[in-house]
């Protein structure tokens, strides 16, 4: 058995070898506070959609403050608040330009998203949107009273919609439904507000669709082969 003073001569070779007293040189260290990772830069590529040019028309006007915008046009007026990110310009030509305030990933994502937003409340306000759906199946039939849409979508009640403000609907034939506005936003909530009522189906194409939707028909069960 190995005495206390033969364990603490080895113990204390062991810890001179480890920092390297017995191979003559020596080990310094550094502060914990002063060893660091060098970060590498995040390279973000200007959105293709983001750097299109917004053609802004005659009869439309804008009002800039800040991060705050506001378009009004014959057909309504719409506001909206752009994040830090972003930043809008507009020269003297008429153009508008929404640009990046800062190279980072989440001004990249904001670049196309809020140029695309700036771009559908300066034609809506000019021109205006519309969304066309289509009823299809037997008694499928939609009227309109006053500014209360009536679906007969085979329940055993009539579905009955407020229709919102700013949003005008037509029904054409009793089965085609013009959805139209300024707000593109507004006319595609509402749309979809009504066709889930009803989705088509795969197998006969029953329901409420969009009018420009392809429905993915299935085939029905066969019978057993004899």
């Amino acid at each position: 058995m190995a005495s206390p003073i033969t364990s603490s001569f080895q113990t204390s070779n062991l810890r001179s070898a480890f920092l390297g007293e017995r191979k003559g040189f020596t080990v310094y260290s550094a502060p914990a506070t002063n060893v660091g990772f060098l970060k590498k830069a995040v390279e973000c590529k200007e959105s293709r959609i983001g750097k299109q040019p917004i053609e802004v028309p005659a009869n439309v006007t804008l009002k800039l403050e800040g991060q705050s915008l506001e378009v009004k046009g014959p057909l309504g007026q719409l506001s909206m608040i752009l994040p830090r990110e972003v930043v809008v310009e507009k020269q003297e030509s008429g153009i508008l330009r929404v640009r990046k305030a800062m190279e980072t990933r989440r001004a990249n994502q904001m670049h196309g998203l809020f140029r695309t937003l700036t771009d559908n409340m300066v034609v809506g306000v000019s021109k205006g949107f519309e969304k066309r759906l289509q009823l299809i199946g037997v008694g499928y039939r939609a009227t309109l009273e006053g500014r209360i849409l009536v679906l007969s979508l085979g329940f055993s009640h009539p579905v009955r919609m407020d229709i919102p403000d700013g949003i005008q609907v037509k029904v054409e034939e009793n089965t085609r439904i013009i959805v139209s506005g300024y707000d593109k936003s507004e006319i595609g909530q509402f749309a979809a507000s009504i066709r889930k009522w009803r989705p088509p189906e795969p197998y006969k194409g029953k329901g409420v669709k969009y009018a420009d939707e392809i429905v993915r028909r299935k085939e029905g069960k066969a019978g057993k082969k004899k």
